[in-house]
């Protein structure tokens, strides 16, 4: 029975011996786990403050772009404008051009210069000049 109680003793003591082996072969691997799952907490910390800093910068240079557009398309505002008015001036020159040379409008025109003043006037001077000789 010795015989037998010394081979589970043994028998024991190994296993003890292979479970302590174990466990620090477990703690070594956890170890290293920790150790890695730190730094992929670093390199995450690292990339979301890049992240972070890109975004910025893109919403400061969207909002750049944002503003150089806004007075582009207010300067060809204002541009389409001026134009405009030149060309409702240009109309509204050569609507009175045509009047004028219009049948009608130069029927008006006619009315409006009355030659018997002209000469009233032309014969005034006359008149004027013969006195101051």
């Amino acid at each position: 029975m010795s015989d037998i109680n010394s081979a589970i003793i043994e028998r024991l003591e190994r296993v003890v011996e292979s479970l302590q082996e174990n466990s620090v072969k477990m703690g070594q691997l956890l170890a290293v786990h920790n150790e890695k799952l730190d730094k992929q907490d670093k390199v995450d910390e690292i990339l979301f403050e890049k992240i972070d800093r890109l975004s910025a910068d893109i919403n400061r240079e969207t909002a750049a772009i944002k503003k150089g557009c806004e007075r582009d398309i207010r300067k060809v505002d204002e541009r389409l404008r001026t134009i405009e008015k030149k060309m409702w001036s240009i109309a509204g020159g050569l609507v009175v051009i045509s009047f004028i040379l219009s049948v009608p409008g130069l029927q008006i025109m006619r009315n409006l210069t009355n030659d018997k003043e002209v000469s009233t006037i032309s014969g005034l001077v006359v008149q004027d000049i013969e006195r101051v000789r």
